[in-house]
Formats: structure tokens, C-alpha cells, sequence
């Protein structure tokens, strides 16, 4: 496995135990028993894991990329197993069921677009992983959609960051090879 995979495949496993571990001490708790939130822009709070989750729908991405898809799919399947092994007990199936759902959203759509627009494979799967781990999540959590709008968004912040970030790697990277 390359070395960026392997970068990779390390972030991907701590953004779950920080994810979880953020949504129960970060943040401002606005209910007894609710995840702790942040703001996240155009008036949202979202549960204060939602930046590590949409990371680990990018750094899933780059293990796909770099690896393959069998590294990709183990990815997914021990990262719900961390979900599952280390969130509180009362959110573990929420947890490791919305992880999962998200990641085979994320999955399917970066998948077939990866080869012709890496950047709007990146983007795209990212956006569609993060609005069902989202829906999921909140769903089986709390028995509420609350705070779906800006979970959304936190995570469509994380898949328009990593995208523009790659754009511009990809453009230095383009520009450096026409100047040799």
C-alpha cells in the first residue's frame, strides 16, 4: 500500500473515536441525553463530530484511490467495527449502522466517478455520504432529524475543502510538469 494510503487509513481510524468522543464533550448540549453541537454556518448547529465524520468520507476516498477497492471496503468494515467497539453504549448501533450506511453511499458514488473527475468524485460522494450518515445517524440516535441541515453541512464543508485542496495539488502539479 503506498504511503499516502497508509496516511490515509490513519486518519480515517482516528477521526471515529474522535468523532465520537467530540459529540459527547465539544460543544454546546441544547437537550438531556443530546450530542453536544457546533455551529457550522448559515445559522446550523450540528452534532461536533460531523467535521471528523466528513473527513473519514474523504480519507476513505484516498484509500480507495491508492489502494483499491478491497482496501477501501476493509476500511469501511473495520472502521464500523471501531464505530460499534468504542462509542457509548447508546449510540454504538447509530453510530456503527449510519457509519456503515454513509460509507457504501460514499463508496458508490465515488466509485464510478473517480476516474473521469476526481475532484467532483470526491465532492459528490462526500456530499451523498454525509446526508445519509446524517439521516441515519440522527435518526437512530436521538428518534429526531434534528440538526440534519447542518450535520449536512458540516460535512459538505469537509468534501468542499478536501476537493479544492486537491484541485489546487493536482493544478501545482500540472503547472510543475509543463515547466520541466
Amino acid at each position: 500500500m503506498k504511503k499516502i494510503a497508509t496516511i490515509s487509513a490513519l486518519i480515517y481510524a482516528a477521526t471515529i473515536p474522535l468523532a465520537n468522543w467530540m459529540i459527547s464533550n465539544i460543544g454546546t448540549q441544547s437537550f438531556p441525553g443530546g450530542p453536544h453541537t457546533i455551529p457550522v454556518g448559515f445559522g446550523y448547529s450540528a452534532p461536533s463530530g460531523v467535521l471528523m465524520i466528513g473527513l473519514a468520507l474523504v480519507a476513505r476516498d484516498i484509500i480507495q484511490r491508492y489502494a483499491g477497492k478491497k482496501y477501501a471496503l476493509a476500511a469501511i468494515i473495520v472502521g464500523v467495527a471501531i464505530s460499534f467497539v468504542i462509542a457509548e453504549p447508546a449510540l454504538a448501533t447509530a453510530s456503527a449502522t449510519a457509519f456503515l450506511l454513509g460509507e457504501i453511499a460514499d463508496f458508490s458514488i465515488y466509485t464510478p466517478l473517480q476516474r473521469r473527475n476526481i475532484v467532483l468524485a470526491v465532492v459528490a460522494s462526500g456530499v451523498i455520504g454525509g446526508i445519509v450518515d446524517s439521516l441515519v445517524f440522527l435518526q437512530i440516535a436521538f428518534g429526531s432529524t434534528m440538526f440534519w441541515e447542518g450535520q449536512v453541512i458540516g460535512k459538505a464543508w469537509m468534501a468542499l475543502t478536501s476537493g479544492i485542496v486537491i484541485w489546487m495539488v493536482r493544478r501545482a502539479q500540472k503547472t510543475s510538469l509543463l515547466a520541466n
